[in-house]
């Protein structure tokens, strides 16, 4: 979290300087000396962000690189553009701090470098800020004094050796430890994504995170204690990861009822009677809904219209769509069902 807050001292350096260059390069500017007619406050306020932000630069990379440099498996995509904002903002950095020192002559690129600069900033913040909150949220919530009495209670069923001191490993002190080595070993093999996919019991924790620290490594490997101390900071996070695979699961069987109710309408007879609807409202409703994911007036979508020939094949088509996630109430439902039938099928429908 610490980086996090850091992170965002980093945009807001980064957005004053922007709006103080723009000021800045209102005044007049003598090209052949090379000086503004700015207030002096102003330039040296303006300068002053910019060797705030390149500071916070340098410590964020201080942070990251040891972090890129231990990674062991092919990046997420995430960290990939990730890392590909990272550097690209040390590459602006120095081409700004170049042109000021040596290549004066480049300074009407100075306000495009320095909104490029702010862009990559925020691009970067939106990738790695939600998460890092989330992240931090989830570790608070794992290391209150509830929690940790829970903790306690568990952890000897883990089966973790005698030497280990399993009430000091429910302290927050050691579950805060147990956390550092998550984030900073368990990271290097695994998106963190996947070592709390699902929750596990503390024998389950604790086996797998002993078979994990036996793998090769190029680095330090995961010591006895470090083992222990992640073991409890897993065992401390499972309760919040099976709230969210029971909200996952609460979800998917709500939307698999929906499913079960939409087919459930298209299997019954259809009917191509003219007179059932209004045509002109159904078909309203029609383009309404299937233009969320369709251009209806695309050639390809209309081939796909042309070859409905029966009943059976509007029914397999709506199938296909419930399969990929159109969610309707059964009267909607049916009305596109009935329209596709006289439009497209008529007397064909049975």
């Amino acid at each position: 979290m610490t980086t996090a807050i850091l992170g965002m001292v980093f945009a807001l350096l980064g957005f004053a300087a922007m709006f103080l260059m723009f000021h800045l390069w209102g005044y007049p500017f003598d090209k052949e000396t090379r000086t503004s007619a700015a207030p002096r406050w102003a330039m040296y306020t303006h300068r002053g962000l910019g060797y705030a932000y390149a500071l916070c630069y340098v410590i964020l990379m201080w942070h990251m690189l040891p972090r890129l440099w231990n990674y062991q498996v092919e990046f997420p995509p995430r960290t990939v553009a990730h890392i590909v904002l990272g550097f690209s903002i040390g590459f602006i950095l120095v081409i700004k701090i170049s042109i000021i020192r040596f290549f004066r002559h480049f300074e009407e690129w100075m306000p495009y470098l320095g909104t490029a600069l702010v862009l990559c900033t925020v691009l970067l913040l939106g990738l790695s800020l939600p998460f890092a909150v989330q992240e931090a949220r989830l570790a608070s919530r794992a290391t209150n004094a509830e929690n940790r009495a829970r903790v306690a209670r568990v952890l000897p069923t883990a089966g973790l050796p005698k030497q280990a001191d399993l009430e000091q490993l429910a302290t927050k002190r050691s579950l805060m430890k147990g956390r550092h080595v998550l984030l900073r070993k368990c990271v290097a093999c695994h998106d963190l994504r996947t070592v709390i996919a699902k929750p596990r019991t503390p024998k389950g924790w604790y086996r797998t995170v002993t078979r994990m620290a036996k793998k090769p490594t190029l680095f330090d490997r995961i010591d006895e204690q470090e083992q222990w101390r992640v073991t409890a900071y897993l065992v401390a996070i499972t309760d919040a990861i099976q709230d969210s695979v029971n909200d996952k699961r609460e979800a998917d069987d709500k939307r698999q009822r929906k499913v079960k109710q939409m087919l459930a309408v298209a299997n019954e007879p259809a009917s191509a009677s003219a007179t059932k609807y209004d045509v002109a409202k159904v078909k309203k409703l029609y383009e309404e809904e299937c233009t969320l994911c369709h251009e209806l007036d695309k050639p390809k979508v209309k081939a796909g219209l042309a070859k409905l020939s029966s009943a059976q094949d509007v029914d397999k088509l709506i199938e296909r769509m419930i399969n990929n996630d159109l969610e309707l109430d059964p009267d909607p439902l049916e009305k596109i069902r009935w329209y596709l039938n006289v439009k497209f099928v008529g007397s064909k429908a049975r």
